[in-house]
């Protein structure tokens, strides 16, 4: 099992930053990748930013430019900077550990996700 601790979630107002963190621990050999979903009322979960093993990143297109992913090997742990932010960012955002088992499937685990809050 891997267990994920999240943290930076809360409440600012539109423009501000947060930065979100996810230390990763437990049975954390054969990464893949780990990175940020959220999830909106009402809405489904969706991607936010992904950083996999060989440290290539992907973003959402609606956060591109304003959101940074980066991950230290070292803590196992990623962080989501998260800038320019609008009421549409306003989402419980979940850490994502994706890894291999000893047949190559994948597997993921999820945080217990954090509330972004951004207010007008």
């Amino acid at each position: 099992q891997v267990q994920l601790v999240e943290s930076g979630g809360g409440l600012v107002q539109a423009g501000g930053s947060l930065r979100l963190s996810c230390a990763a621990s437990g049975s954390i050999f054969s990464f893949n990748a780990m990175g940020w979903y959220r999830q909106a009322p009402g809405k489904q979960r969706e991607l936010v930013a992904v950083v996999a093993s060989g440290g290539t990143t992907t973003y959402a297109d609606s956060v591109k430019g304003r959101f940074t992913i980066s991950r230290d090997n070292a803590k196992n742990t990623v962080y989501l900077q998260m800038n320019s932010l609008t009421p549409e960012d306003t989402a419980v955002y979940y850490c994502n550990y994706q890894r291999r088992n000893l047949y190559s499937q994948l597997l993921d685990y999820w945080g217990k996700g954090t509330l972004v809050t951004i207010s007008s």
